[in-house]
């Protein structure tokens, strides 16, 4: 019964991801051999071919790597920065629980505010900030990726702190424990899964923001103003092939996460 039942979870394993790739595998035939195009009439100029899109990568490797390097330095900066400043406000909310909800609260309703919206105001703010254009404009795009950031990690660290299991809390009462014991040795273990919940979320909106804040950015350099560049310039070819990169990095950021989530949560989930 054991046996089968091993077999049944590790063909569940196999599947989730042998289904996806194998589709995956026969969109790209659909796309290279211009079957795609028939069906929603587009054209090779406009769409091109994937091979097209990696002869253009691998002519343009170097400057491809420089604005993929540019990107995820911002995207990474600004997670960190964003992840760590919304622990400590989960911090400070499980401190002082009669406003603590409703302070996360106020601090969510900033992530209703656009990106395009947010983005020029970061560039004027951090003009004065140093003579460097390039290093006035990784900071501006770092702070537009830490507030979208901040949201995500502050209200599931919030809940980690709080959503404890049932009686823990007042077992460690019941042994004299000290706030700061309570807090160390309970919340913040239970936290860690609530974390990598967040990160789930900030790890794609980071790539995302960063990508649009380039849109705005003083200095031009980066995948999304690359993106946007060579769409102005009608060459979409290129485009393209910074969508791709966009599209690595965003998959290879979220593949590690799940992997030190593997790692550091197992047995866990």
């Amino acid at each position: 019964m054991a046996e089968k039942k091993t077999m049944k979870i590790e063909g569940d394993k196999v599947s989730t991801v042998l289904y996806p790739v194998l589709f995956g595998i026969l969109v790209i035939l659909l796309w290279e051999t211009g079957a795609i195009h028939k069906i929603i009439h587009a054209d090779t100029f406009t769409l091109p071919v994937p091979s097209r899109i990696l002869r253009i990568i691998y002519e343009n490797l170097p400057s491809v790597l420089k604005n993929v390097k540019a990107t995820i330095t911002v995207a990474l900066g600004g997670l960190v920065l964003g992840s760590v400043l919304g622990y400590l406000l989960a911090i400070v909310a499980t401190a002082f629980p009669k406003w603590g909800a409703g302070g996360l609260t106020i601090v969510a309703a900033f992530n209703a505010v656009p990106i395009i919206a947010i983005a020029p105001i970061m560039t004027n703010l951090t003009k004065d900030f140093s003579r460097d254009p390039n290093t006035r404009s990784m900071l501006a795009k770092m702070l537009v990726v830490m507030i979208t950031c901040t949201v995500a990690m502050s209200i599931n660290a919030y809940r980690g702190f709080t959503e404890l299991k049932p009686f823990s809390e007042d077992l460690m009462r019941s042994i004299a424990a000290k706030r700061s014991t309570v807090f160390m040795k309970l919340r913040v273990p239970n936290s860690v899964p609530y974390i990598f919940t967040a990160l789930r979320v900030s790890v794609p909106a980071s790539i995302i923001s960063a990508m649009v804040s380039e849109y705005f950015a003083e200095f031009i350099i980066g995948v999304g103003r690359q993106i946007r560049e060579n769409i102005v310039l009608a060459q979409y070819a290129t485009a393209w092939a910074y969508i791709v990169a966009a599209f690595v990095i965003g998959v290879t950021m979220y593949i590690a996460l799940l992997i030190m989530e593997g790692i550091l949560l197992k047995g866990r989930r």
